[in-house]
């Protein structure tokens, strides 16, 4: 088979089948510790969250509904006060650091000015509130924390470029009157002074802590986290700030760091698979000048802790129909795996700032000596079908809406939003991202399923 030199891109131009984004309410309140979300909407909006999140809440939430009524909608009532009543409740009742406002498709049809209102209930609360639109118009329901974010990034306090450490100050200022630059050291000191590191997207905070350990061993300390666990804890940003991303759904929130808030990305590949994490490492080491000590062997212990896992996957087929962003990250983990992945469908991809992780995609496939998958934006789902019958994968990748009726077509699948609340990024979390691909293969086996061991006799199988 001739391997192509780079992937296929093609777009289709098929139906949106994604989740609303309003659904990033589930993951963000839970990682900003002290806010409450509200989102303004009607009570199909209501339901959704009831139902779809009901499975990933197992604490008393803090979100809520703000429906539309009829009234609202043909303007006979108040915007801005129906919405003062709502969140002055929510400061009597919860009293929270931040409120978040999330506007759906409603609020923008009837043209409702979340942007205006927030300010004048600021001031009168005294709580700050925060606009984001994470409607159903978005590609993707993941893109509902892009936006989330880009609009945090506007409330980041203003990074100070000489706020350096006094005492670090203090040698430079001297060694400037003392007319000695062949001080190298110092230098160096100043440099890393101001060069500050923040990464952005929504992990677990045991996760973020991995990731930050896993920085701070190459001496490259993590300045600040977007979103932080508590408001009043956001991260400082500006010129002299570098900010990298972990998840390749926020191109939005990368946009607005980089052209409003004056910061500089680091492009990398993204840390999902012991792979791309030591990719992601080292792009980071090689902006501060730090040469990554150790990542080698560390990358090829994981691999040997997986290989059980790659075992069950190496040599089959995959398919990718297209659902929440991640899909290019997860096709090169699979093809290092030694995976053939046919087909990534992606509702939406920012070639710009997934350029890293698209370069890397390749060098995979060049490695592994695998055809570089064909890869379809906003793909047509009748037609996706119609190429797994031919292709015969033995796994599909897809969202909830069309898993049954592949099944019924004896196709196996698995659900693509699973990967988005599972934790997959880090090198020490590639088994779980196995344990979610491989167990529809080893549930049709006749396997049991084990998350963290398999036996001899299921690989001897």
């Amino acid at each position: 088979m001739k391997i192509p030199e780079t992937p296929a891109f093609e777009c289709e131009t098929g139906n949106y089948h994604t989740f609303c984004p309003i659904s990033c309410v589930a993951r963000l309140y839970q990682k900003i510790e002290d806010s409450f979300f509200l989102v303004v909407g009607t009570k199909t909006c209501g339901y959704f969250l009831q139902n779809a999140l009901g499975v990933t809440i197992f604490a008393e939430p803090r979100y809520a509904m703000a429906e539309s009524e009829e009234g609202d909608i043909s303007a006979k009532l108040n915007d801005q006060e129906e919405l003062e009543k709502i969140c002055l409740q929510i400061k009597n009742d919860r009293n929270p650091s931040v409120i978040i406002w999330i506007g759906t498709c409603t609020t923008e049809i009837v043209k409702m000015d979340l942007e205006g209102i927030a300010p004048i209930l600021e001031k009168r609360l005294g709580i700050p509130i925060v606009v984001a639109r994470a409607n159903g118009l978005d590609y993707a329901f993941t893109q509902g924390e892009d936006t989330v974010l880009a609009a945090m990034a506007h409330r980041c306090p203003d990074y100070n470029h000489y706020g350096i450490d006094r005492g670090i100050a203090s040698e430079i200022k001297h060694s400037k009157i003392t007319n000695n630059p062949n001080n190298k050291s110092l230098y160096q000191k100043e440099k890393c002074a101001k060069s500050n590191l923040v990464l952005f997207g929504s992990l677990p905070s045991s996760v973020a802590s991995q990731l930050n350990l896993e920085l701070k061993r190459q001496s490259v300390p993590v300045s600040g986290w977007l979103p932080s666990q508590r408001y009043n804890e956001l991260p400082s940003l500006g010129e002299g700030i570098y900010v990298c991303g972990v998840n390749p759904f926020l191109s939005r929130t990368a946009t607005t760091l980089m052209r409003r808030r004056k910061c500089q990305l680091v492009g990398a590949p993204f840390p999902i698979g012991p792979d791309g994490t030591r990719a992601w490492i080292e792009k980071i080491c090689a902006i501060f000048n730090r040469k990554p000590e150790g990542l080698e062997e560390r990358e090829n212990q994981i691999w040997k802790n997986i290989k059980d896992y790659i075992k069950l996957i190496e040599g089959k087929s995959i398919f990718f129909m297209g659902d929440n962003l991640l899909e290019i990250s997860i096709a090169r983990f699979l093809i290092r795996c030694g995976m053939v992945v046919y087909e990534i469908g992606i509702p939406y991809m920012d070639r710009r700032y997934q350029a890293a992780e698209l370069l890397f995609l390749q060098h995979t496939c060049e490695k592994m000596k695998k055809p570089s998958p064909r890869i379809v934006e906003k793909p047509d789902n009748y037609s996706q079908v119609q190429r797994m019958h031919e292709l015969k994968p033995h796994l599909a990748i897809t969202g909830m809406a069309h898993a049954n009726p592949l099944e019924a077509r004896n196709i196996d699948t698995k659900w693509s939003v699973e990967f988005t609340f599972a934790q997959i990024h880090g090198s020490s979390n590639a088994r779980d991202i196995l344990e979610l691909v491989t167990r529809p293969l080893r549930r049709k086996s006749g396997f049991t399923s084990n998350s963290r061991s398999l036996s001899k006799q299921m690989l001897k199988s």
